[in-house]
């Protein structure tokens, strides 16, 4: 099997463009080129629509990405078994994550995993809740990091529970009381993280029957944080994502108190190659080290 060809379409696509996967995959643009149009042939049909503006999946390439990217994965996974069995430790891992974990905890397990295992490779996909969740269920991830429970199916370990926090400018009338009473959200300007990686603080003020005065929706947790720096709003966020970044802000417990779960997620456990199944061992070990009794 040509695996080659596999991974070509597969680059094109994360891309979106055939320049881009050329210059990534260290070949020329006419090379992939014809690696596509043979894929195609044996197909019978088109995988990609090609444009000035790059390359995009047609119907017929969308129904059958999911199995090629399944072909990959499995030979990433014998790749490794075969490594292990020789002795070897190598392959590749790719996670996906959020920002509070990619800031937080990343650089320091992947600084003690990579010490212990120096010729596995990672490749870091950071997005919301949502793209995680889609990067688990396509399959375009081996490992990522949520805020359980998933919406993937897939392996969930808990790893720590990590307090949600109202956030308020220093000058904020409530700034010096020991707590922040969620209802009390319905009487200021709210600034909010978009619906896919939001559902912490839905969850909270669902749960309280408030509906906040959305006065700002953005994607970027630290603009938030800077939005609340200027009093435009408060926000509710999670407390690991507001460590050494809420110098010129109020934190404040909630009442009722809230808190998310951080999970580790694995697609298919049964499957996962030995590279995965040693990184999301070494982090539950490494959260309890480093996050003790939480």
């Amino acid at each position: 099997m040509n695996i080659k060809k596999y991974e070509t379409f597969v680059k094109v696509v994360e891309l979106g463009s055939l320049t881009r996967a050329a210059e990534a995959l260290h070949c020329t643009q006419s090379a992939v080129s014809h690696i596509l149009s043979d894929l195609e042939t044996e197909f019978g049909f088109s995988l990609l629509q090609r444009s000035r503006s790059g390359a995009r999946l047609t119907e017929n390439g969308a129904q059958v990405l999911p199995a090629i990217r399944g072909i990959l994965n499995y030979s990433e996974q014998l790749h490794q078994t075969v490594a292990s069995i020789r002795g070897l430790d190598t392959g590749a891992i790719r996670i996906g994550t959020f920002t509070s974990v990619a800031v937080n905890w990343l650089p320091g397990i992947l600084k003690e995993f990579g010490e212990l295992h120096p010729n596995i490779d990672f490749k870091l996909y950071n997005g919301d809740y949502g793209d995680v969740n889609q990067w688990l269920t396509e399959g375009s991830i081996d490992v990522g990091f949520l805020s359980l429970p998933a919406q993937a199916d897939c392996e969930c370990v808990p790893l720590v529970q990590d307090r949600l926090l109202a956030v308020l400018p220093k000058d904020h009338p409530m700034a010096n009381l020991p707590r922040f009473p969620v209802t009390q959200v319905q009487n200021e300007y709210f600034i909010s993280l978009l619906e896919s990686s939001d559902m912490d603080a839905r969850s909270v003020l669902n749960a309280a029957g408030v509906r906040p005065n959305i006065r700002f929706t953005t994607k970027d947790d630290y603009a938030i944080i800077a939005m609340v720096e200027q009093g435009l709003g408060m926000s509710i966020m999670p407390e690991l994502l507001l460590r050494q970044r809420s110098e010129n802000v109020v934190t404040k417990e909630l009442v009722p108190r809230a808190s998310r779960m951080i999970g580790i997620a694995i697609p298919n456990a049964s499957r996962s190659s030995p590279a995965t199944r040693s990184f999301t061992d070494f982090v539950v070990e490494w959260i309890k080290r480093n996050h003790p009794g939480e």
